[in-house]
């Protein structure tokens, strides 16, 4: 009986991922009139290759260090200093710091890869909790035995059922600078004081805008697992809280939550794995921009794999994404069953 599921497990999920590890010891591209070589693991060199360039001061004929207007030393630039050093053939600025007087630079040979594994790790941090929240608010509020609650639930659980990229084409008007809803309020609001901000073209808010807009979608079936979790309280214990003299917020502290413990746990585990998935609102709202700021690790190998036809590269990027949420999955997992 479990024959037909598995069989089609295995040629439309396990197959490929093996065929996708034998791709990333290769060059192979799409659309290439060269054969396709075995590269060893140069897709994993490039894509792991960092390093900390330590940037000189410019110095004048005589030796002497220059010195701008302002007092500050007068930099050479980086692109000169890794064209001076082979080893560093193929390396571009990921970042900058200053320390002991001195200015460095975090170089990789591909800087976009670890902005995007940043990128990453910031939605999930900020979209896991948030969307966990309003999904255990909304739970509690459509728990109670009020008038509506169906209509409510329904409502509350539409955006789900909705396409992705409806949701994100809505939302990119909301977000519009010129004619959005969002600006058009604070607008009204401030009575035309307040100029409203860049929401997607803004490098520090393009990616909180798209965590705000993820977590609004996807808090309806994180909702019903709430609400199934809530229900499944046993009544007797409420009673007896009551009895006891315990106010609302005491009755939702000591018994609500540790009655919701394992179903929390369940939505925490299935959040995390599916932020860590982010694409569609990237792809659709940003296209990784501005600068880079809202790329993520499966819109950076999608990108790669297929438009820039590096399918081996962008083979070795899903490969090291698989890696990385199987082990936060399984560490979840076991804090889990320590905790039980």
């Amino acid at each position: 009986m479990c024959s037909p599921a598995m069989l089609l497990l295995m040629f439309s999920v396990i197959v490929p991922f093996f065929i996708a590890i034998g791709i990333t010891f290769t060059n192979q591209r799409l659309l290439s009139p060269y054969p396709t070589e075995f590269d060893g693991l140069n897709n994993y060199t490039r894509l792991f290759s960092l390093n900390i360039v330590q940037v000189p001061v410019k110095t004048g004929s005589d030796g002497i260090p220059l010195v701008a207007e302002s007092g500050q030393p007068v930099y050479q630039r980086l692109r000169t200093v890794l064209r001076a050093d082979p080893k560093y053939r193929g390396y571009r600025q990921l970042s900058e710091f200053n320390l002991f007087d001195n200015k460095y630079s975090l170089v990789a040979r591909d800087p976009v890869f670890y902005k995007s594994l940043l990128n990453t790790f910031k939605f999930v941090a900020l979209v896991v909790p948030l969307q966990s929240l309003i999904a255990l608010g909304l739970a509690l509020l459509i728990n109670q035995k009020l008038p509506g609650r169906t209509l409510f639930r329904t409502m509350y659980f539409a955006p789900v059922v909705t396409s992705m990229v409806v949701v994100s084409i809505v939302w990119s008007f909301l977000y519009n600078q010129n004619s959005g809803l969002f600006n058009q309020m604070i607008l009204a609001i401030s009575n035309g004081a307040i100029q409203g901000p860049d929401w997607l073209g803004d490098e520090a808010l393009a990616l909180p805008s798209i965590v705000l807009m993820s977590a609004w979608q996807g808090a309806g079936f994180q909702m019903l697992i709430f609400l199934a979790g809530l229900q499944s309280i046993n009544t007797e214990l409420y009673e007896a809280a009551s009895l006891d003299g315990a106010n609302a917020w005491q009755k939702f502290r000591f018994v609500t939550l540790p009655g919701l413990r394992n179903t929390s746990i369940f939505v925490i585990i299935s959040t995390t794995i599916a932020a860590f998935g982010l694409f569609t609102q990237v792809d659709v709202m940003t296209s990784g921009g501005p600068n880079d700021a809202t790329s993520t690790l499966i819109f950076h190998a999608v990108r790669t794999g297929f438009r820039e036809q590096d399918v081996a590269y962008g083979s070795a990027i899903a490969v090291v994404f698989f890696i990385l949420v199987l082990g936060i999955s399984l560490i979840q997992k076991i804090i889990a069953e320590r905790g039980n």
